[in-house]
């Protein structure tokens, strides 16, 4: 029996390369499931991107039609509302693979079958999900979801839309303003928030798309990216919404929105990596056909280098996504099996791992922006023409660092939640956090170790680079306590240590767990992959310890603190990073597309 970590304790507990799961542990299903998706998209959508392009919102819908005929919409809906009912694995699964494309499409589908749908499952009254999840779940109807006003964005609680209880008790009259609503111009039914009375928090229903009954709408908007997804602002004015179609409890549309949205950044990281995968796949054809004095660019150190970069990172963003998803995908089926039901087992499922869906969003989200950035310059001229997909690819990735809260929320919020769970004594920090500090105090030790096996080494700087996150993080906590908030620029800089962690951490296990599985021999370039991953986080952890560390110490605490940053990055056998972009961009090249 694995022995699973609750949410955030990887940062103080060993994992085992047994105890994660990779994408290559899929089973056939899932296989066949991944095939399918695949054939949707490249005969569909990819030989139609310009039409996603040239803002063609009807063939939008025509795609998204097709595939909830195919059953893509309804994966994660139970069975009992004409859904699939497959576990949380087949959704990010399938979010992965649909994505690819276009974001115009991947917008569209992840704002359905997401925070479109899912409030409902999860929130809904049987009568609610009777009437509603059955149409979502075929594509006969499609949802939008109404939460950001031009007043309300990251601080999304703070919405002015109005709801008012009729006189007779019946219904209630919604009155506001939203934006950037996904869908808004196709979608049979709105979730949407709003505030009766002088209620704290928000509160969220079910509005159907009448325009005869006070709703109206901007035009598209024109947008960076994403061009043929429906964008629009939505006014309601006096809409009728029976009291029937609250949603959930009165008040309690924050928690709704926020657990909405947590699925949607492990889903949003999903989206980004086939996406990622196409880049690299066409940027290394492209390298592999273009001829500078004499020599296929593929063979130049400089392009070399941005393709092993690409590579590496995808391998990771998957490495890590994947580990998530079942972690989270485990956690629910161990509350369905103590007689949770299925919506409470869901919902404590996924708001259990919150700490590594933010992570997630925010690595992911940047690695396809620096992915398509890059792959924009190796096609140099013709990566900035409209002729090939590179340009579209790298307008889409932009707006995955602002959906589902931006990266500078949810770097705040990792590491803020991390601390909100150790305080409900979910996660104990403060015990290895004192370890540490009685560490730094000690003499260190001067033994030779044996690194003789695979990542020996490498599994224990992972183990020294926790030490530097809880030395800086509880350093912070220690000096700010509950003020800690207000010092946005420090949490940030731990955020991205906590970040690095995951992500090295993951990429690790999964090719352990690979090497054990068909040998070091045929996994030598994920080996690579893994090490330059870690090489890299290791820098990337020097850096801003020391810029936390400077920030909010002086005198021997701030010698004593950087002595002890420098003895957790400390890399003894550093490998030689050219060797290993070099290894990893020769398998690209050979076998000319992404192929881990």
């Amino acid at each position: 029996m694995a022995d699973k970590t609750r949410g955030g304790q990887f940062i103080v507990k060993e994992t085992k390369c047994e105890d994660v799961f990779t994408p290559e542990d899929f089973n056939e299903e899932q296989l066949m499931m991944r095939d399918s998706v695949k054939e949707f998209i490249d005969k569909e959508v990819w030989p139609n991107k310009e039409r996603f392009e040239k803002r063609d919102f009807a063939f939008t819908v025509e795609c998204m039609r097709k595939a909830g005929e195919m059953g893509l919409l309804s994966i994660s809906v139970p069975e009992a509302y004409g859904g699939m009912g497959m576990g949380f694995v087949d959704t990010v699964l399938v979010c992965d693979y649909i994505s690819g494309a276009t974001g115009s499409f991947s917008s569209a589908f992840g704002a359905h079958t997401g925070i479109g749908t899912l409030p409902i499952t999860l929130y809904g009254t049987e009568a609610q999900k009777q009437k509603y999840v059955p149409k979502l779940a075929t594509g006969e109807w499609f949802g939008a979801y109404c939460l950001t006003e031009p007043g309300a964005g990251s601080d999304a609680n703070s919405g002015k839309t109005k709801a008012v209880l009729s006189d007779d008790g019946t219904h209630y009259k919604i009155t506001g303003q939203k934006m950037w609503i996904t869908n808004a111009g196709f979608c049979s039914l709105f979730i949407v928030f709003a505030r009766i009375g002088d209620d704290k928090n928000i509160t969220g229903f079910i509005v159907e798309n009448d325009p005869n009954n006070g709703i109206s709408m901007n035009e598209e908007e024109h947008k960076l990216g994403i061009r043929a997804s429906s964008t629009r602002q939505v006014f309601f004015a006096d809409t009728k919404v029976p009291i029937e179609n609250m949603l959930s409890e009165r008040g309690n549309g924050f928690k709704i929105a926020m657990n909405a949205l947590n699925v949607g950044r492990i889903k949003l990281a999903a989206a980004c990596l086939d996406a990622q995968r196409r880049v690299i796949t066409n940027a290394t054809k492209y390298a592999n056909e273009r001829v500078q004095f004499n020599t296929p660019i593929a063979q130049f150190g400089a392009i070399r280098y941005k393709l092993a970069e690409m590579a590496t990172s995808c391998y990771a963003g998957q490495s890590a996504t994947y580990r998530a998803a079942k972690d989270i995908e485990d956690k629910i089926k161990d509350r369905e099996t103590a007689g949770e039901s299925h919506q409470e087992s869901e919902l404590k499922g996924i708001e259990e791992y919150a700490i590594e869906c933010s992570i997630l969003k925010v690595a992911v989200s940047e690695d396809i922006q620096n992915c398509a950035d890059e792959g924009i310059q190796i096609l140099g001229g013709m990566g900035f023409s409209e002729d090939t997909p590179m340009e579209s690819a790298w307008r889409d990735a932009r707006i995955a660092r602002i959906y589902e809260g931006t990266n500078e929320i949810n770097r705040m919020l990792s590491v803020g939640m991390l601390i909100k769970k150790a305080l409900k004594g979910h996660v104990d920090l403060l015990g290895p956090a004192t370890k540490v500090q009685e560490e730094l105090m000690g003499i260190p030790s001067f033994e030779t170790p044996d690194y003789s096996e695979l990542f020996a080494e490498e599994k224990e700087m992972i183990g020294k680079l926790k030490k530097a996150f809880l030395m800086v993080a509880g350093g912070a906590v220690q000096k700010y306590g509950p003020n800690l908030d207000g010092h946005q620029q420090l949490l940030m800089a731990a955020a991205d240590i906590l970040i690095e962690i995951y992500m090295a951490e993951s990429t690790i296990l999964r090719t352990q767990k690979l090497a054990k599985k068909i040998g070091e021999a045929k996994v030598q370039e994920q080996i690579a992959m893994a090490k330059l991953y870690l090489y890299k986080a290791v820098d990337v952890i020097t850096q801003k310890g020391k810029e936390s560390v400077i920030s909010f110490t002086g005198g021997d605490e701030q010698r004593m603190m950087l002595m002890g940053l420098r003895r957790f990055t400390k890399y003894t056998n550093m490998p030689n990073i050219i060797a290993l972009r070099e290894m990893i961009t020769t398998k690209l090249v050979t076998e000319n597309e992404y192929c881990f």
